[in-house]
C-alpha cells in the first residue's frame, strides 16, 4: 500500500544573476511611475518570487526536455497534458479527472520566495538605498513601429541584479515499502534537471529580452522519515546529495 514514507527539505537562495521581473498588481501605480510592477509582499512590500512561477516554469521546460506533451486537434502542441505518464505527474500531479483512478496531488510543494533583507543590517539597507524604487529599479524601454518608425515608451519595474531570494522546496514520497528507493530517486533527479533547466533558461518576464537570468545556491536538504515510532529524522545519502551538488 502506498504511504507517505518521507519528506525531503530544500532550502537555499536564489540569486538574480539579471534584473527580474515577474509581475503584480498595477492598483497602486502612481503618475509616472512604471507601467508593470513586480509582485510584492503587501505586509513588508519585499518583493517575492511565486512558488506558482517556480513550480510551473521547471514543470513546462521538463516537459519541453522530455517530450511529454501531446498536440492538439489541428497538431499544434499543447503542454500541460500528459495523461498518467508518470516522468512528469509523478513529481507535479496530474489533475482531478472523474475517470482517472490514476490522479493524484503534486508530490511536490514550492514556496513563496521573499527577498532577503534585513533592517537592521547595515549593510542590507546600504544595499539597497540608491535604488529606484523601494527594492528595485525602473528599466524604460522603447517599442519602435517598424513601419512608422515610431518610438512608443514604456517602463518596468525590475528586481535588480544580485538580489537574493530564501527559497524552500518539498518533496513527499508516496510509495510502498518496497520502492521507496526508486520513487526517491526518480523525483529528486527530476527536480534537481529541473533547476538546472531553469538556471540555463529564464524566469518571470522579457526573458528573450535578457531579463530573468537566476541561480540556486547554498541548497541545504534535510529528510524526514515516517515510522511505527512517528516522525524522525535521517542523514541525507551521499548520492541524494551529489543530484544537487552543483547548488551548493
Amino acid at each position: 500500500m502506498k504511504k507517505l514514507q518521507k519528506k525531503y527539505i530544500l532550502k537555499g537562495k536564489i540569486v538574480a544573476k539579471t534584473g527580474l521581473h515577474i509581475g503584480g498588481t498595477n492598483q497602486q501605480m502612481g503618475i509616472g511611475g512604471p507601467d508593470n510592477l513586480v509582485i510584492r509582499n503587501p505586509l513588508t512590500q519585499l518583493p517575492i518570487i511565486p512558488g506558482s512561477s517556480l513550480k510551473g516554469k521547471m514543470r513546462s521546460l521538463l516537459e519541453l526536455a522530455l517530450g511529454k506533451y501531446n498536440t492538439d486537434t489541428s497538431g499544434h502542441k499543447k503542454l500541460g497534458d500528459v495523461g498518467d505518464d508518470p516522468v512528469i505527474t509523478q513529481l507535479f500531479g496530474l489533475s482531478a479527472d472523474k475517470n482517472d483512478l490514476n490522479t493524484h496531488a503534486s508530490r511536490l510543494i514550492v514556496r513563496d520566495a521573499e527577498l532577503i533583507y534585513d533592517d537592521s543590517n547595515p549593510e542590507d539597507v546600504k544595499k539597497w538605498e540608491n535604488t529606484d524604487m523601494l527594492y528595485s529599479e525602473a528599466k524604460t524601454e522603447v517599442v519602435i513601429n517598424r513601419l512608422t518608425s515610431a518610438a512608443t515608451p514604456r517602463t518596468f519595474e525590475r528586481i535588480p541584479a544580485g538580489a537574493e531570494f530564501e527559497y524552500e522546496m518539498v518533496v513527499n514520497i508516496v510509495a510502498d515499502d518496497n520502492e521507496v528507493e526508486k520513487v526517491e530517486k526518480d523525483l529528486l533527479s527530476l527536480l534537481a534537471d529541473g533547476m538546472k533547466l531553469l538556471e540555463m533558461d529564464y524566469l518571470g518576464g522579457n526573458g528573450s529580452r535578457g531579463y530573468g537570468k537566476i541561480k540556486f545556491k547554498d541548497t541545504a536538504i534535510s529528510q524526514k522519515i515516517f515510522t511505527e515510532k512517528g516522525l524522525g529524522e535521517k542523514k541525507v545519502e551521499e548520492k541524494i546529495e551529489d543530484l544537487f551538488a552543483s547548488f551548493k
